[in-house]
């Protein structure tokens, strides 16, 4: 029987209501809410283990690192055939993300939670980790990297992003869809996907911060991150990757000091591209040295931005990272 790891780090899924403040707090531990997952134990052995109590909001890249390795430690282990991780969703994608980016094994390591408390009525907590256990036990979910599992859906953690401040199923993969499916216990894959570029590092060594673009902007924000001494910035540009000519002088001052800016676009669907010629389009952003980020999500190419930056200040080499294979220069 297989053996899986299931390591418990806050979030929804581990919150009670706390009656004088009338508002969900973390409250429950790992072996509380295991005993709700019924009928699991004929499946695999189940390892709990706890690595924090702490809400989506309060996890820093610092923490995210550390929760990669402790990933990694029990992935090293020849009894352990995969690993479970519970993660608060507000920022459960950025984790995901920056564990797939790091840790480098064949067995699953799958991402879930919970969008309602064990206060409240259909709590999907249980649901969802038993369909996230299951999806660690399957031998289809092997190498493809990280996954998260919600509501049933099995989404790859490069392309997933919360799609919901409320839903049940809050989690999606926009343009392309989910890769699969967890049905009446067994997990069902319908696509496969692009191998995500590793980045190994082993701690965060580089500080970036993401602007989102609007009608009128000027560089002061820009002006401010170099200011600070950001090592990168990530741009979420208008439409195709456009920005509003007034940014273009702060985005020439951060290229000719050697500060990779990352484009990607605030529309939820599709990707960026050179496609306009106007000042501030795409194609002088091109030209300017701007790197484009394909159809990532602001806050996942900041977490990439850090890794790579941490590993490699050679902006061509960052470059690379971002668009390898993606783009004909």
């Amino acid at each position: 029987m297989k053996r899986v790891a299931v390591v418990f780090n806050g979030g929804t899924i581990s919150m009670i209501l706390d009656e004088k403040i009338k508002a969900a707090v973390p409250g429950l531990t790992g072996e509380q809410i295991m005993k709700m997952v019924t009928g699991i134990e004929r499946y695999c052995e189940i390892e709990t283990l706890t690595f924090s109590n702490l809400p989506g909001p309060h996890m820093s890249l610092e923490t995210m690192m550390e929760l990669a390795k402790y990933i990694q430690k029990l992935l090293d282990r020849e009894d352990i055939d995969g690993v479970v991780v519970t993660h608060g969703t507000d920022t459960l994608e950025e984790t995901a993300y920056l564990v797939d980016l790091c840790i480098n094994t064949e067995k699953p390591v799958v991402l879930t939670g919970a969008m309602r408390s064990s206060s409240e009525l259909g709590y999907d907590g249980p649901s969802n980790l038993a369909a996230a256990i299951c999806t660690a036990i399957s031998e289809e979910s092997r190498k493809r990297g990280v996954l998260v599992c919600f509501a049933g859906e099995l989404n790859s953690a490069s392309e997933v992003t919360k799609v919901n401040t409320m839903s049940l199923n809050a989690f999606g993969t926009p343009s392309f869809g989910p890769l699969g499916i967890v049905d009446d216990n067994n997990v069902i894959f319908y696509r496969t996907m692009r191998d995500e570029v590793k980045i190994g590092v082993d701690s965060i060594d580089a500080k970036v911060d993401l602007i989102k673009c609007f009608a009128g902007q000027d560089s002061s924000l820009i002006d401010f991150c170099l200011e600070k001494g950001d090592d990168g910035i990530v741009l979420e540009a208008m439409g195709r990757g456009n920005v509003p000519p007034t940014m273009l002088d702060g985005i020439r001052r951060a290229v000719a000091k050697g500060i990779p800016v990352v484009l990607v676009s605030r529309c939820f669907e599709g990707r960026v591209y050179e496609s306009y010629g106007y000042e501030g389009g795409g194609k002088m952003l091109r030209e300017m040295g701007v790197i484009f980020a394909d159809h990532m999500p602001g806050q996942k190419a900041r977490i990439k931005l850090v890794l790579a930056l941490s590993k490699t200040k050679d902006v061509e080499e960052v470059r690379r990272l971002f668009e390898s294979g993606l783009y004909t220069q």
